[in-house]
């Protein structure tokens, strides 16, 4: 029976493809040409929530929003800091006021509200109205935060606007660079209020279609995008995106099977053994239709604990330190990812970034953690101690591994599953004493990860799940802001990573890696540290 329903929901998926391809078409002098190479087709099986990017929160939101809006500045591969519509910028030398120089050649999508021309070139005061909107109490953005350190914003002049800090903070152009701090005309987003999330209009390389939610999403090329490739060809390469939202990724590998899609991202265990050798490797039947991409992710897979918790376990040092010693990350990444990403021994800042600390971590040591859990029985008189561990469906086999694991040392640990959205909701409001989780950088500065520290940042308000507090970590955090000196903050960083691990808060399970897998055909996709997708020089050969 499940065979019968999947080939139906495949069947009527591939109908919705050919569907979008004829609608986007069909309007053109050549209608009849065959003009699927120009149109790149992907799942997202996590679903979109919005196309507004101050809403946008979530990877997925985040690569869509990305093809649509342009902010300031913008990351390339590596995760450097190049202009987008600010052609360039200066800092003063108080380190507190951004001085940015717009291009006079950047264009909103064609909008009848414009009137006449149906569009009209972005100038300073667009990015005025934007941040306030961000900012804006009413509309309760949850972008709103990345303009905690500024005092003010302002335009000059068309072409000139200017950003005030409270205090120097040297990693904030990485943050202008993330979607909430996008360019949206004020026209627009006024005319369509709360609505303006499914009537997106923005700058980016290819603007909005159509939207049936749950459905599918279609995207049309820019043809006015402002910038080029360094032959001085127009970006971009292809005429359209559309997507799908097959809700599993054992649906969406055999829609990509099929041939059906272009694009597969990340790894799954419904189809990892299927695409990968047990290094790691595509499987010999594979590698002539498929390419495999992986770079390193600045992201971090961990288990939390909420140290507010009445449970003994949760609160017990002894018993999270028990956890950290008593499973080996190398033998789960091994036969459970098929030997991608690295093993996380060492603290929460994952490999790549200033502030990696490869000692303030846990290794495998079983006997110690058999002692540990020992210690807590003999000082609590809990015979039999039990702590409960939630996690989504994704992550139940990592969880259930370690759950194994951990029975060796005389702790039992249950594992309940929740959908992930309710795990969130979860998380934040402290209703779970252990959970699966992880933290993607936002941008390449390291205080986006220890933040998640600070004590001031307690959920819900915050990110600080844990509900950490330690006046040392705090200072030491305060105290970053004003160094502008990349070395000297590593040390500061380095020494809060330490003092969580110290404190066992959380057990890092892995530092992820990109692995994206494309029809041979898909050239220039490649891959970045956030895992943003950027589809401006991809080409469908």
């Amino acid at each position: 029976m499940r065979i019968i329903k999947l080939k139906t929901i495949f069947s009527t998926y591939y109908v919705f493809t050919c569907s979008f391809i004829l609608l986007l078409f069909s309007c053109g002098n050549n209608s009849g040409v065959n003009k699927d190479h120009l149109v790149f087709r992907y799942n997202e099986f996590a679903n979109i929530n919005t196309l507004d990017p101050a809403f946008s929160r979530t990877l997925q939101d985040n690569s869509v929003c990305n093809q649509l809006f342009n902010g300031l500045v913008q990351l390339d591969s590596e995760l450097n800091i190049l202009p987008a519509i600010a052609k360039s910028w200066t800092i003063s030398e108080s380190g507190k006021i951004y001085t940015f120089n717009l291009r006079n050649d950047v264009y909103f999508h064609k909008h009848h509200l414009f009137g006449k021309d149906s569009t009209r070139h972005v100038v300073a005061n667009d990015f005025t109205f934007s941040l306030n909107r961000l900012k804006d109490k009413s509309i309760a953005a949850p972008g709103s935060w990345v303009l905690n350190k500024v005092e003010n914003f302002k335009a000059i002049n068309d072409t000139i606007f200017q950003i005030t800090l409270k205090q120097p903070f040297p990693a904030f152009i990485g943050l202008l660079s993330m979607k909430y701090c996008s360019v949206i005309p004020k026209e627009i987003a006024t005319f369509y209020g709360t609505n303006f999330r499914t009537n997106p209009i923005g700058t980016g390389p290819f603007k909005f279609k159509r939207w049936e939610e749950n459905i599918k999403l279609v995207l049309r090329r820019n043809n006015r995008y402002f910038e080029k490739d360094e032959t001085g060809k127009s970006l971009p390469y292809l005429e359209a995106i559309a997507l799908t939202f097959l809700p599993d990724k054992q649906s969406e590998f055999l829609q990509f099977a099929q041939g059906n899609i272009d694009y597969l991202s990340g790894l799954d265990a419904s189809y990892k053994d299927e695409l990968l050798t047990a290094n790691g490797k595509l499987k010999a039947k594979y590698t002539k239709t498929v390419d495999m991409i992986r770079g390193p992710y600045l992201n971090t897979e961990y288990l939390g604990f909420y140290l507010d918790s009445e449970t003994p376990e949760a609160q017990s040092v002894l018993i999270r330190k028990a956890i950290n010693y008593g499973f080996d990350r190398n033998k789960m990444i091994t036969h459970l990812r098929n030997g991608i990403g690295n093993p996380a021994n060492g603290g929460f800042i994952p490999k790549g970034l200033p502030g990696h600390n490869a000692s303030a971590g846990f290794t495998y040591q079983p006997e110690k953690a058999k002692k540990l859990v020992a210690q807590f029985k003999t000082e609590s008189g809990i015979t039999s101690p039990e702590i409960t561990l939630v996690t989504s469906s994704n992550y139940l086999s990592f969880c259930e591994f370690i759950q194994r694991e951990l029975e060796k040392t005389g702790l039992n640990i249950k594992v309940d599953v929740m959908p992930e959205a309710t795990l969130r909701a979860a998380r934040s409001n402290g209703k779970v004493d252990m959970f699966r989780s992880s933290w993607i950088a936002d941008y390449l500065d390291a205080e986006n990860y220890l933040s998640i520290f600070y004590s001031k940042n307690f959920a819900p308000k915050g990110s600080n799940y844990f509900h950490f507090k330690n006046k040392t970590a705090d200072s030491l955090y305060n105290k970053a802001f004003d160094i502008s000196d990349i070395k000297e903050r590593k040390k500061l960083y380095m020494h809060i990573d330490s003092l969580a691990m110290d404190n066992a808060i959380m057990v890092p399970l892995f530092y992820d890696e990109v692995v994206r897998f494309t029809k041979k055909n898909i050239k220039g996709l490649g891959t970045n540290p956030i895992n943003l997708l950027d589809l401006k020089y991809v080409r469908k050969e």
